[in-house]
């Protein structure tokens, strides 16, 4: 019978990945999935990188500009 090649299945911790899903961020960060969206819209915001339809929050910039906000 031949082997069935599976799926790798890659378990970084999220404080090592480069790039964030909203979802992923909202584990990081604890900042709700709605306000990341709202933070990640306009066009000029330097923590966001699109992949098509694809928002991906680059983790540290976004630390970085987490460090310097007093709220959100």
């Amino acid at each position: 019978m031949p082997e069935r090649k599976s799926k790798e299945k890659y378990d970084i911790p999220l404080y090592r990945k480069p790039f964030l899903s909203i979802e992923e961020a909202v584990a990081y960060t604890g900042i709700g999935r709605d306000k990341l969206y709202e933070l990640t819209n306009p066009e000029d915001c330097p923590f966001v990188l699109w992949i098509g339809n694809r928002r991906m929050i680059k983790r540290r910039v976004f630390d970085e500009y987490i460090e310097k906000c007093y709220s959100i």
